[in-house]
């Protein structure tokens, strides 16, 4: 008899998880609340409340050969870089070729998932869901949460003093879809990330003027090396992991300090990471263009506003801010699950592997793509996935549980270290 496996979320980490599971003979039923997959892939106009989606210029920051699926590539007519619209496509491609829609159940939300009462002895979880308004309980014997990260704005108005008098309009990234409404107007974005930097260059065409408020700095990579090949094939290889690996992290970061200042000088521009850390990496071609013409202007963290103007930790001022958006993110939301679980699983790090809850009687909860990747997180989700499937079918074991524990302190402790060096 097949173990059935619910699998929350319909975008990538949700398709991989689909075809796993069939390929590992599970039973797998998919909870998608939209009625669309793609996940943020899926671009909508206007926002909508409980769902992240792509801006409408988005661009992936990984090339083509790098971030599709194993088994899968995208079509030799696609440019290098991609842009939304044509990701998407790739996964309605994907879900179409390896029968994945018949596993999805649409307009489904997922309300709350509970342990069975012998869990115990059988590993079982109950899921409640709601469909058009009509409430149904299942006994599934594992569930692979594939919500992703993406879920809880991050709108931290409270860690700027003043803010409150601000008269100006203020938005979060996740209410940005194109500069429209902003030409001629002086805009602040706070948070020199990917978002922060491809939305500053965009709004820079038509503002007045842009400010990009960063508060640790960032090292920023065009997405097109020297010699022409997309930056991602050229410097993520096994070689180069393995040679980084070797070396001591400071010893490390001051080599690619070296290499990233190659293309500009990131002091000049204001941009130098804080600590240096590779942490602070953001993928823009444009960037360095904009602010040597003056249209983006880099700025230290915010250190109180008041009703028109923005104060910077370095003392300098900006009057008259029309608009401030906030790029600072979002976090994750497990709302639908107990208690007891959802506390252990506040973090990634608290996560064996970054998957799975360690303190669980049966290995029967896993989590895909709760994690940063350097690169595209379509070849890490597929490899969680595989993973994850065969230990739910038995073909892995995962270590007791004092090891699990073990190793996530060591992670803890080696991340801290890291952070220390940087």
């Amino acid at each position: 008899m097949e173990r059935k496996v619910a699998i929350i979320g319909a975008g990538v980490s949700g398709l991989a998880s689909i075809k796993c599971c069939l390929e590992e003979g599970l039973e797998p039923t998919c909870f998608e609340k939209n009625d669309v997959i793609g996940g943020l892939w899926q671009f909508t106009d206007i926002p909508e409340k409980g769902r992240t989606n792509v801006y409408r210029s988005v661009v992936s920051n990984t090339s083509k050969e790098m971030t599709c699926f194993s088994d899968f590539p995208f079509p030799e007519s696609c440019p290098n870089y991609l842009h939304h619209s044509l990701v998407l496509e790739y996964l309605k491609d994907y879900a179409k070729h390896f029968h994945l829609l018949d596993c999805i159940q649409f307009k489904t939300t997922v309300y709350s998932i509970r342990k069975h009462p012998d869990f115990t002895t059988t590993g079982q979880w109950v899921v409640y869901t709601e469909t058009n308004g009509k409430q149904a309980s299942t006994v599934f014997d594992a569930v692979m949460i594939c919500s992703g990260h993406y879920t809880e704005v991050n709108l931290p108005l409270d860690s700027f003093p003043g803010f409150e008098n601000f008269k100006g309009q203020y938005m979060h990234s996740w209410e940005y879809r194109d500069p429209k409404g902003l030409e001629g107007k002086k805009v602040l974005i706070l948070g020199a990330g990917n978002t922060g930097g491809d939305v500053a260059v965009e709004v820079s065409r038509t503002a007045a003027k842009v400010f990009l408020s960063t508060r640790n700095g960032a090292w920023v990579l065009s997405r097109m090396s020297k010699a022409g090949w997309p930056n991602d094939m050229v410097f993520q290889t096994r070689f180069l992991s393995f040679i980084q690996g070797l070396l001591p992290v400071s010893i490390r970061d001051k080599l690619l300090a070296k290499k990233f200042n190659q293309w500009f000088n990131h002091k000049n521009y204001g941009l130098i990471p804080i600590k240096s850390s590779l942490t602070y990496v953001i993928i823009n071609d444009e960037l360095p263009s904009c602010i040597l013409c003056g249209s983006v202007v880099v700025k230290p963290n915010v250190k109180k506003f008041t009703e028109t103007s923005a104060i910077f930790e370095d003392g300098t001022v900006e009057e008259n801010i029309d608009v401030v958006i906030f790029t600072t993110g979002y976090a994750a939301s497990f709302l639908f699950l107990e208690e007891s679980v959802r506390n252990v699983c506040k973090s990634s790090t608290f996560l064996y592997k970054q998957v799975f809850p360690p303190h669980l009687q049966k290995p029967t909860l896993a989590f895909i793509g709760f994690i940063s990747v350097t690169g595209s997180i379509l070849p890490a989700v597929e490899l969680q996935a595989r993973w994850v499937t065969r230990v739910f079918n038995g073909s892995n074991k995962l270590p007791p549980m004092n090891r699990m524990m073990n190793e996530i302190a060591k992670q803890k402790k080696r991340l801290l270290k890291n952070s220390l060096h940087q």
